[in-house]
């Protein structure tokens, strides 16, 4: 497996996200890849599992969080005996201190879908990450120019001394696209720097979408905003009765930077006050489902963006055998 490389958010085409195309062609012979999308907390999991066992598919992983091992009851994620024997891909693939860039994610994806595709079984993309999803199922190119710390840290030092100004200056004179894009984003400001500094061709020139590499199914699950909260914050009650405090407490105390990627995640960077004795663990607690409760709103922006979604509302009655229905029909063309 390639080694990760930092800063996803700052490897991501200045592409938004909510840019997504849906009447971009697809090859005739495009292979078929099934997406399952939606908020926290509303059943994509169950739904990967289920459509895995009916139509003999393997889940790949879409979720930031599920990277992580040792990171198990705050993102819930699915044991052994919940995947019900439906093989999981880039789940559990990197040690909390380590980062992902969604370069590398999207090889280790695609390679994953071929590698499924080759056994003549059907790649389910599961997840609710934005950047994740559109990486694959619109084809973007992203510069693949490894990480340069020595550059990076340099940078970093001068926008602290002299300000972020000077370093949009510096890309308006080489890529003014991306230091438009990259507005007051220090990272992303860094980022084009340094590809152009690896490679002599601006940031914007290199990315971008290119051919949508499969004939796509993207079911979007949704349920009214109201019941979603009440999930939420059901699971988070659930999360901490189960250890969820413990958890943390055992990334942190094993020498897990309070500052590391992985603890950016919902559940984990609430509670790292709370064991420091900076608050309440009910403060805590509600601090957690608000922060989530946010996070959905953002996710279901941008789920009502993406014309290519097709709504699935799980407080349906016989929602599951609807999205079989979905499946089987799309199969069949």
């Amino acid at each position: 497996m390639p080694a990760p490389t930092p800063n996803n958010q700052a490897d991501a085409p200045l592409v938004s996200p909510a840019d997504a195309s849906t009447g971009e062609s697809v090859a005739p012979n495009a292979p078929k890849l099934v997406v399952v999308a939606g908020p926290t907390a509303i059943g994509k999991t169950r739904l990967g599992i289920e459509l895995g066992l009916r139509f003999g598919g393997e889940v790949v992983n879409a979720d930031s969080r599920y990277f992580y091992r040792g990171m198990d009851i705050g993102v819930a994620k699915p044991d052994l005996a919940e995947r019900r024997g439906i093989p999981h891909h880039l789940v559990d693939i990197l040690d909390p201190a380590e980062d992902m860039s969604l370069a590398v994610y999207q090889e280790l994806a695609m390679a994953a879908i071929e590698e499924i595709l080759a056994r003549d079984r059907l790649p389910l993309l599961v997840g609710g990450t934005p950047l994740y999803v559109n990486a694959i199922v619109e084809g973007w190119r992203i510069p693949r120019v490894p990480p340069n710390p020595a550059f990076r840290a340099r940078l970093e030092a001068e926008a602290e001394q002299d300000g972020l100004p000077i370093l949009t200056a510096r890309l308006a004179a080489i890529d003014p696209v991306a230091a438009e894009r990259s507005g007051a984003n220090l990272r992303r400001v860094i980022r084009a720097l340094e590809i152009y500094e690896a490679t002599g061709v601006p940031m914007s020139a290199q990315e971008g979408k290119g051919p949508r590499p499969f004939a796509t199914l993207e079911l979007g699950l949704t349920m009214p905003r109201e019941a979603l909260y009440a999930a939420i914050d059901r699971r988070v009650d659930d999360q901490i009765a189960r250890g969820l405090v413990e958890e943390v407490r055992a990334l942190v105390e094993g020498g897990l930077d309070p500052e590391a990627p992985a603890i950016s995640a919902l559940g984990y960077r609430q509670l790292v006050p709370y064991l420091r004795g900076e608050a309440t663990l009910a403060e805590t607690t509600e601090r957690i489902k608000a922060d989530t409760h946010r996070y959905v709103r953002h996710q279901e922006t941008w789920l009502r963006r993406n014309k290519g979604l097709v709504p699935i509302d799980v407080t349906e009655p016989g929602w599951i055998e609807r999205a079989f229905a979905l499946v089987a029909a799309f199969l069949k063309t």
